[in-house]
């Protein structure tokens, strides 16, 4: 036991700051935390709910707002240090628990309401978009981990399906950020684009519905569309990308298992399985058993949108835009060819089918 004063123990650490910080841990674990972290991406996400109050900004989806809001940020004032733990969080953790909320969004019944041949034209859609974007991607030299983020987000549901893509992808945080911009940007074109289509090709409101459904890249981009042309085509629109929406979790798990593969040849380790799927089939199972108050739904719809944006926005703030200069127009192309693809094959089959 030392018998030496307080301040003659303390000048090792005084000399040394090594020392210092690991006598220290308290100010470690406050210094460590995440609290700082997500008040800034709470204050940013509550920055793009803001925002969508301006004109012209209310077709963008506060989650592509705070991306933006985000980016900016963190390129005009920088990160702070101390907030980083608390933005990791908000981009992984909290992203996960969203995804799997997404699952009280759906039923199978609201599944089995388009028919067979509804299931059948957009699954048969989804997978075809997802190998013609990857495919072209690899042919004209785009990041494969970017091309599978631009599939995802075409071929499934946008900005949620490149969040859940990515968690096994592993992708960089600006290759996140470029493909949630390409698909806002086509995505918007198609909601405004699409409603003024349908009487020059000749489709119902079922037929339109169900092509806007299969093929727009957001829910709320579909919802706009959609009910354009009568509550018919808006509501077989809404559970089309439903049932779009209930295909991320086969597809998620099935580039993990790639993903695994890929990490075991490569190292002898494997990538995590992404559990956080799983749990959002079980919730579509129970949402599909047990009647939950439309209230509640609302509310945990609201909760995961929220949560959403926050993992975007965490996502914004790490982006480099210097970065994002650097990919070039070749994934833009290829995010704007596969929503051409996308477009024409599924109203092939809706023509056909």
């Amino acid at each position: 036991m030392s018998f030496l004063p307080a301040t003659a123990n303390d000048l090792p650490n005084r000399l040394n700051p090594a020392n210092a910080d690991r006598t220290r841990p308290a100010l470690t674990s406050i210094s460590a935390g995440v609290v700082p972290g997500l008040v800034l991406v709470a204050m940013i996400t509550a920055v793009a709910y803001s925002a969508r109050g301006f004109s012209g900004l209310t077709l963008f989806s506060p989650m592509i707002l705070a991306v933006v809001a985000g980016m900016i940020y963190s390129n005009v004032l920088g990160l702070p240090a101390h907030a980083k733990a608390g933005i990791g969080f908000s981009q992984k953790r909290l992203l996960r628990f969203a995804i799997v909320l997404l699952g009280f969004q759906l039923t199978l019944g609201q599944v089995a309401g388009i028919g067979f041949g509804g299931v059948g034209i957009v699954a048969a859609t989804l997978g075809a978009t997802f190998l013609f974007t990857v495919t072209l991607g690899q042919l004209i030299g785009v990041d494969r981990k970017l091309a599978q983020l631009i599939a995802a987000g075409t071929s499934i549901c946008g900005a949620s399906a490149i969040v859940a893509t990515n968690i096994v992808t592993d992708a960089r945080d600006e290759d996140v950020t470029y493909a949630v911009a390409a698909i806002t940007l086509f995505g918007t074109i198609a909601m405004l684009g699409f409603p003024l289509l349908a009487p020059v090709l000749g489709l119902d409101q079922h037929a339109f519905g169900l092509w806007a459904g299969a093929s727009i890249h957001e829910v709320a981009q579909v919802i706009g569309a959609g009910f354009q042309n009568g509550t018919l085509a808006g509501e077989t629109a809404t559970v089309a990308k439903l049932t779009r929406v209930a295909m991320l979790a086969p597809m998620v798990i099935a580039l993990g298992v790639m993903a695994r593969r890929g990490s075991a040849d490569a190292s002898g380790a494997k990538a995590p399985m992404p559990w956080f799927v799983v749990a959002f089939v079980a919730v579509v199972a129970l949402n599909s058993l047990v009647a939950i108050p439309a209230e509640v739904r609302s509310a945990i719809a609201l909760a995961a949108q929220v949560m959403l944006t926050m993992g975007l926005a965490a996502m914004g703030l790490h982006a480099d835009i210097s970065q994002l200069r650097s990919r070039g127009l070749r994934p833009l192309m290829l995010a704007c060819s596969a929503f051409i693809f996308i477009a024409a094959f599924s109203l092939m089959l809706v023509r056909f089918a």
